[in-house]
């Protein structure tokens, strides 16, 4: 399985920011949509940081609540790993747990067209092993 197939079972709204919003914005954002992380753009929407959770309670430890009013730009994650639609599910569970983060922006000629978290990668690996499973079973009971 590829990841353009998760993202045409899932959709490719990706929910983003401004660099220059607050953090106190980006934790609002994330608790309104019930999602992990937020991409954040550039002018010419271009991925340019991420905000995970992680980073919420990394820089909350570091700096105490005044770091809810810096800037994204202050407290995002910068180097902001990618994948492609035909990359594989293998290679993304690869990513994922090299860099121990749970989101991958999909780009394609330097565009964002999705977003997959491991939640995907984890519902659609399980579908794929149960229709693996199926196949056999009807395989055994039709030999």
């Amino acid at each position: 399985m590829i990841v353009k197939s998760i993202l045409s079972a899932k959709g490719s709204d990706v929910i983003s920011i401004e660099p220059t919003a607050t953090l106190e914005t980006g934790v609002a954002m994330l608790a309104k949509h019930r999602i992990g992380a937020l991409l954040v753009f550039g002018p010419d929407r271009r991925v340019i940081g991420i905000l995970s959770e992680r980073d919420i309670v990394r820089v909350l430890a570091e700096r105490g609540a005044a770091a809810l009013k810096e800037p994204l730009s202050q407290v995002m994650t910068r180097n902001v790993v990618t994948c492609s639609q035909s990359d594989s599910v293998g290679v993304l569970m690869e990513r994922m747990t090299t860099g121990r983060f749970r989101h991958l922006p999909v780009v394609e000629q330097d565009q964002v067209i999705g977003l997959v978290s491991i939640g995907d990668v984890v519902k659609h690996r399980l579908q794929e092993i149960e229709e693996e499973a199926g196949a056999l079973r009807d395989y055994i009971q039709t030999a």
